[in-house]
């Protein structure tokens, strides 16, 4: 059977980028802030569901929109879609707290990015899983591998990326190359799948594809809108307390020298101790 994955042409793949995008570019924001927190688990959290939930999971469904097969229709099962949405959060928020918490880069960072690797490649195929067709799906072994090759390095460099960027030139680009590697793992697991014509006949269980638009617009809507929200509040606060430490730092010096009885730092400041005797 045809499978065709651009449906509706480029529309879908590049809203699925811009949504890997946007859920990039917060999570690292996020996973900065929860570098730098004292009680860095909020932060962490919202990380994972910036990146997990916006950058990978919402991207997915997204690319699916344009998918399609001649002559089939397409349902969800939507208790087991939301169940693998469930899963890119957590496998995200594992991977965050490892490399994070980690005291040493070169164990937790291969050591978090093979099990969100691993857990996004599975929230992929659970999510195949969840598409009622009526037709026998087969996958291609060696296309399967390399997805959850490419889910896995691009995992431990999204981990590294968070790790290590800093300021929001450097964070554009890498959620611009971690974009593009989501996008890569999606198509190629696609790519993986191949249709038969299967003894289910009629309707599949479930529901279409455009039932479930409005609800997942609205609630992709809120939880963007919240988390830019929460990351512009903080980006805020760390520029207001730089800009005080800076403006006390620098009056710091001429309070000292008021304060001082250093005879050397009261003449340089027009003040003689003790006083010369002028002589008339």
């Amino acid at each position: 059977m045809h499978l065709e994955h651009f449906s509706n042409g480029w529309v879908t793949p590049a809203l699925a980028y811009f949504m890997s995008f946007i859920g990039s570019v917060l999570g690292l924001r996020c996973a900065a802030h929860a570098r730098a927190a004292k009680s860095p688990a909020g932060w962490l959290v919202a990380a994972a569901v910036a990146l997990g939930g916006a950058g990978i999971w919402v991207m997915h469904f997204t690319a699916m929109l344009g998918f399609a097969i001649d002559g089939v229709d397409i349902r969800y099962d939507v208790p087991l879609t939301l169940f693998s949405a469930a899963i890119a959060v957590v496998v995200v928020l594992i991977g965050l707290a490892i490399v994070v918490r980690g005291h040493r880069e070169v164990i937790a960072l291969p050591l978090g990015g093979a099990i969100t690797g691993f857990g996004v490649a599975a929230m992929h195929y659970l999510g195949m899983a969840a598409m009622n067709t009526g037709a026998a799906m087969e996958y291609d072994a060696g296309l399967v591998a390399l997805s959850i090759a490419i889910a896995v390095v691009a995992a431990t460099a999204a981990f590294w990326f968070m790790v290590h960027v800093r300021g929001w030139a450097n964070t554009v680009g890498a959620a611009v190359i971690m974009g593009l590697a989501v996008c890569g793992m999606h198509y190629t697991g696609m790519m993986a799948m191949s249709a038969h014509h299967g003894d289910h006949q009629g309707t599949p269980e479930g529901l279409a594809p455009v039932d479930l638009l409005t609800p997942l617009i609205t609630t992709v809507a809120l939880v963007v809108v919240g988390l830019v929200v929460l990351v512009g509040v903080a980006e805020l606060e760390v520029r207001s307390t730089a800009a005080a430490a800076a403006s006390l730092e620098a009056e710091r010096p001429v309070a000292s020298t008021l304060a001082s009885t250093d005879p050397a730092t009261l003449v340089s400041s027009g003040r003689e101790w003790p006083r010369q005797m002028v002589d008339n």
